[in-house]
């Protein structure tokens, strides 16, 4: 997950403080060092880190710290501050501009993530914000490019305008007209790139920038590609002029140096963030939520955008009730692993609880494999069994491990988690609970 070594890192200098009581300023001044050394080892751009330490340094030395009861904390609350103004300040919205439909132009290297990066924003687009989307094929030189975005537009369930290998900026040109005889909302230009950058490439996307007056001219970054992002970012800004970046593969990157420098030498705002290989797997860039996380404060808001997002409300509803009735089944059961694991890896969500960290939980990550023969045990049972668990004697338990190629004892052993479960949730929303022939009610 980004940031991990950070996070890590930063976590350990700010405990060591936090242990010191009062502080003075040389204590001061050796752990700003450390925090120097950290976001160097972690790929950040050297002038930004070198910016960074002097304003936390400059505000970290003062009386406001050195004569507070808890030094430690001060610190880290300016850390905090710093780090959110270095990603930005506050998350940035999307300009649609004055004119409809709304262009935004994608630029950035081969194999950055481009046209993948397409197609999630055109899914979150629809998804979120009720945008009918074009996405528009321009990369006409990387092999099988274009059947690529076909492929992510269906997907996300947006047409796709292409032309084969015409030229890019009348392809651009012609998307957008058709886009206003049909009413869309939104043209997203996927253009070529290169495994470097050249000056025929950049000639190319500043034509089809002329030729459609975008609202955005974004740039897709690959988050693991570190000091090179910032490389590459001004080289674009300065041919482009950027409204904005993209990162992708965050999830990928521990160090997250990329996050931390392109702002800073752009400019310009990290809009977005993939998260991962599926489509919806793209997330608004929050720099206060980001830098919570790298200082272990956690990302409860982000947890419960996530969990509004997997779970849906009119479901939530109809399984309170089947709860308080004693109607919870292994069918529903089963449904809430699936809708957790919509919500993203165990590592990424640990990271968003305040007080925990992911590698402390590294011997309890969740096993995909025993959640797939879970799944298989419960569907190798009737659906009176899966109604009804109690009716599962010893005959049909072997018959049930048989089918779903398991054990009579990961039979029991899932019979076991799923009463617990139903104990559990009959508790938290005041079910009725039967023990040993006496009735209770638990509030909650």
């Amino acid at each position: 997950m980004a940031f991990d070594g950070l996070a890590s890192k930063l976590q350990n200098i700010f405990k060591k403080l936090g242990n010191k009581g009062k502080l003075t300023e040389k204590e001061v001044k050796e752990a700003l060092r450390e925090v120097k050394l950290a976001l160097l080892e972690a790929d950040v751009n050297y002038t930004v880190v070198k910016k960074f330490v002097n304003q936390v340094s400059e505000r970290a030395v003062g009386s406001e710290v050195l004569e507070s009861l808890t030094p430690a904390q001060q610190v880290i609350k300016i850390v905090n501050e710093e780090l959110t103004k270095l990603m930005g300040g506050s998350a940035a919205k999307l300009d649609y501009g004055s004119k409809k439909p709304s262009v935004f132009l994608l630029s950035g290297l081969q194999g950055a993530g481009k046209t993948t990066m397409a197609g999630k924003l055109a899914a979150y687009l629809k998804k979120h914000q009720s945008k009918d989307t074009l996405l528009v094929a321009c990369d006409i030189y990387r092999p099988a490019a274009i059947e690529q975005l076909k492929v992510v537009g269906e997907r996300a369930g947006v047409k796709v305008f292409e032309r084969g290998q015409s030229d890019p900026v009348e392809t651009a040109k012609l998307a957008i007209e058709y886009a206003e005889r049909s009413f869309i909302d939104v043209v997203i230009i996927d253009t070529a790139g290169r495994l470097h950058i050249d000056e025929a490439m950049m000639d190319e996307i500043a034509a089809v920038k002329q030729a459609t007056n975008p609202s955005e001219v974004l740039l897709v970054v690959d988050a693991m590609t570190g000091q090179d992002a910032v490389n590459v970012a001004k080289s674009f800004h300065e041919k482009l002029g950027l409204t904005g970046v993209i990162l992708t593969k965050l999830d990928g990157d521990t160090r997250g140096g990329a996050a931390l420098s392109v702002r800073e030498v752009t400019g310009q705002p990290i809009k977005f963030s993939g998260t991962g290989e599926k489509l919806t797997d793209i997330e608004v860039f929050h720099p206060d939520r980001m830098a919570s996380r790298i200082l272990g404060m956690g990302d409860m808001l982000s947890l419960i955008e996530k969990a509004e997002q997997a779970f849906d409300e009119k479901k939530a509803l109809e399984l309170t009730n089947k709860i308080r009735k004693d109607e919870f089944t292994l069918d529903d059961f089963l449904e809430q692993f699936e809708q957790v694991k919509n919500m993203g890896s165990l590592e990424e969500l640990v990271g968003m609880i305040p007080g925990l960290k992911a590698d402390k939980l590294k011997d309890a990550q969740v096993d995909t494999k025993a959640i797939g023969r879970m799944e298989a045990i419960i569907k190798s049972m009737t659906p009176a069994e899966r109604a009804k668990p109690d009716m599962l004697n010893a005959s049909r338990k072997r018959r049930v491990a048989n089918g779903s190629g398991t054990t009579v004892q990961e039979v029991n052993r899932l019979l076991n988690q799923f009463e617990s479960t139903r104990q559990m949730m009959r508790k938290l929303t005041g079910g009725r609970i039967k023990k040993k022939g006496k009735k209770g009610f638990f509030g909650f």
